[in-house]
């Protein structure tokens, strides 16, 4: 028997939010409309508000700028490499931005690991709770986001964070 899942969605400044958790309770992912690698609802899963409660509670504060830091119980599942990456983001503060770089330092990861850290920031389930959003390019440019650079972008301006334009595509040769 498989182990079931269960959603919610709520309405946000970014979009449409859409949280699911296992039987536990804790999250196992938080998604956007359009999302890269975001999930939709499965047949089988279960639509309950009750798990989730919390969770709607803690972004309506988030959004409306009156939380800095989620007290929620998460439960991301990626290889031990992505867990460590995952649970560094969880150590940027909010109003904060780091780069891949600084993650990849912070993990213990060498030089040459910084594009898989990337990947694994990519991966990240749980956008927003695990802010993802806060990792910028080392030349203080924004990078990719799955949930896109509009919402990273709106994201950081609502945390007060210091924004600059994504990088400009490097001109092609003719």
């Amino acid at each position: 028997m498989t182990t079931p899942t269960y959603w919610y969605e709520t309405d946000s400044p970014v979009g449409r939010l859409l949280l699911t958790a296992g039987p536990d309770g804790a999250l196992t992912s938080l998604s956007v409309p359009g999302q890269k690698g975001g999930r939709s609802v499965q047949d089988g899963w279960l639509r309950d508000a009750g798990p989730f409660r919390a969770a709607a509670e803690q972004l309506a504060a988030y959004f409306a700028g009156e939380l800095t830091e989620f007290r929620l119980p998460l439960r991301a599942e990626g290889t031990a490499f992505r867990e460590r990456v995952w649970a560094a983001l969880d150590d940027v503060p909010y109003g904060a931005t780091t780069t891949y770089g600084e993650i990849a330092a912070r993990i213990g990861a060498s030089r040459p690991a910084v594009r898989a850290v990337g990947g694994a920031i990519g991966a990240n389930p749980l956008l927003i709770l695990r802010p993802c959003h806060r990792v910028i390019g080392a030349d203080g440019s924004l990078t990719g986001y799955a949930g896109g650079l509009e919402r990273k972008t709106r994201l950081l301006t609502l945390e007060g964070a210091p924004v600059s334009r994504p990088a400009p595509l490097p001109a092609t040769p003719r």
